[in-house]
């Protein structure tokens, strides 16, 4: 499906299970796409925990063309984060209506925290998967969505980085090391035991507007 947002047409997959209790929105990292295969694994047990999925690209197709030369945009997190918000914000029909989370990974978590910071309202829980949340910068303290940082025990410099961001983080939040995973969570079970605790952390947290849980 073709989705707009900041003035631009991007391209994503959704996936709705019937009764869906909420929407988590993908931002990838650099260098990948909404095809990412760990990204997808992660989303379809999402849906079969009743959470419908979008898998977004962030760039055009143009964009994505130029990017395989130039890696300008990769890093560029705050046209990311804009894009995210904006597609937020213009959701669709039964869209709009659940509550929404944002999973990020690599540089996109950096994107979705930003984001999250930007347009606050609505967003009701974060996840990052062996993110670079600390490319939010000064954004980390605004967010007001409960914010989980997940990352590999043996993925050394981001985990540092990662406890740098968490430190900056003022909501409800924790970080999770992956006993023996490294940066793509390759290991055996590693990426399962990523989709567990993302999907009890949006459990957690996304709970249906109408129930009058907090928009945050």
């Amino acid at each position: 499906m073709r989705f707009a947002a900041g003035g631009v047409e991007l391209e994503g997959d959704l996936h709705l299970p019937s009764g869906a209790r909420g929407l988590i929105l993908f931002a990838h990292g650099s260098g990948s796409s909404r095809l990412s295969p760990r990204n997808r694994a992660v989303a379809a047990d999402l849906n079969e925990a009743g959470f419908g999925t979008l898998l977004l690209d962030l760039l055009t197709e143009e964009e994505e063309i130029e990017e395989r030369y130039t890696k300008h945009l990769r890093f560029d997190v705050m046209l990311l984060a804009r894009r995210l918000a904006g597609l937020r914000e213009s959701l669709p029909g039964e869209l709009a209506d659940l509550p929404v989370g944002y999973f990020g990974a690599s540089t996109g978590a950096a994107a979705a925290l930003i984001a999250a910071a930007m347009r606050p309202r609505g967003i009701a829980a974060v996840v990052s998967r062996g993110g670079r949340p600390d490319l939010a910068g000064p954004a980390l303290r605004d967010v007001q969505a409960p914010t989980l940082l997940i990352v590999g025990s043996r993925d050394g410099v981001v985990i540092e980085l990662n406890r740098q961001a968490f430190d900056q983080l003022r909501v409800e939040k924790e970080m999770v090391l992956v006993r023996g995973a490294t940066h793509l969570f390759e290991e055996p079970g590693a990426l399962e035991e990523v989709s567990r605790l993302a999907t009890e952390w949006f459990s957690r947290w996304m709970q249906p507007l109408s129930a009058g849980a907090p928009a945050y």
